[in-house]
């Protein structure tokens, strides 16, 4: 398994190395399998990139495309807070994906009211995907400035997490309180981890992460790809490494 660290000059350089990362793996995972994975992260990089995916897809078939999300906020379906509602935004109702092959996690007015059944849900369709396919193809992440990736915090429970792919979070130190996560397990089950971090309140964790911490203090020292892991840092958060 490699670990590259790529620095950018500012947020548009990065976010464009992202989008061109994202439709790069995808494509040849089409191209070796038939079909390809992504798992997706929110924020405003996050979500910067999927437009920019919009707007040059590439040879992306997105009828052979499966989504997830890496987390989601336990919020109703129509709170502008949502990963999920945001990625529609963004890219996926702007684009031909099988409905069917879109794996959002449950809202909180939804099917599932507890965020504990509701992560319930998402484990089986994550366990469905992985039995079918081994691995996922593409896990985008990006990282708070403690070092927290998906809804995975220093020094909890979700974080220390060996065994279920998929958790409910109830105690998040970042609002909404609530949260269905991957875990550091299920990060692991994918082919490329690609991290996306941007700006200088990041640079400390960077670095540690980067220098092996442990994943319990800083998460994102855990993000680790099968076969890849890149960091896509700009020079502000790549301030910390030697």
């Amino acid at each position: 398994m490699s670990e590259t660290v790529e620095v950018h000059l500012d947020t548009d350089a990065l976010v464009t190395a992202a989008a061109t990362r994202f439709v790069d793996v995808v494509v040849s995972a089409q191209a070796a399998r038939g079909s390809a994975s992504v798992v997706l992260t929110g924020g405003g990089t996050g979500i910067a990139l999927l437009e920019l995916v919009h707007k040059s897809p590439g040879a992306i078939d997105w009828s052979k495309l499966d989504v997830f999300w890496g987390d989601e906020r336990f919020v109703p379906a129509g709170d502008p807070e949502r990963n999920d509602l945001q990625a529609r935004q963004a890219l996926l109702d702007h684009v031909p994906v099988d409905p069917a092959r879109v794996h959002p996690v449950a809202a909180s007015d939804g099917e599932y009211p507890d965020p504990i059944e509701a992560a319930a849900e998402y484990s089986a369709a994550v366990h469905a995907h992985l039995a079918e396919h081994g691995a996922f193809d593409l896990h985008l992440l990006g990282m708070g400035g403690e070092g927290h990736i998906n809804s995975l915090f220093p020094h909890t429970d979700a974080v220390r997490e060996q065994h279920e792919l998929v958790v409910a979070v109830t105690n998040s130190p970042k609002p909404p309180p609530v949260r269905v996560t991957l875990t550091l397990s299920a990060v692991r089950r994918t082919r490329h981890v690609v991290l996306v971090v941007g700006g200088a309140a990041k640079a400390e964790a960077a670095a540690a992460a980067l220098a092996g911490a442990d994943p319990e203090n800083i998460p994102s020292a855990g993000a680790k790809g099968s076969e890849s892991t890149t960091w896509l840092l700009d020079t502000d958060a790549a301030a910390g490494l030697k």
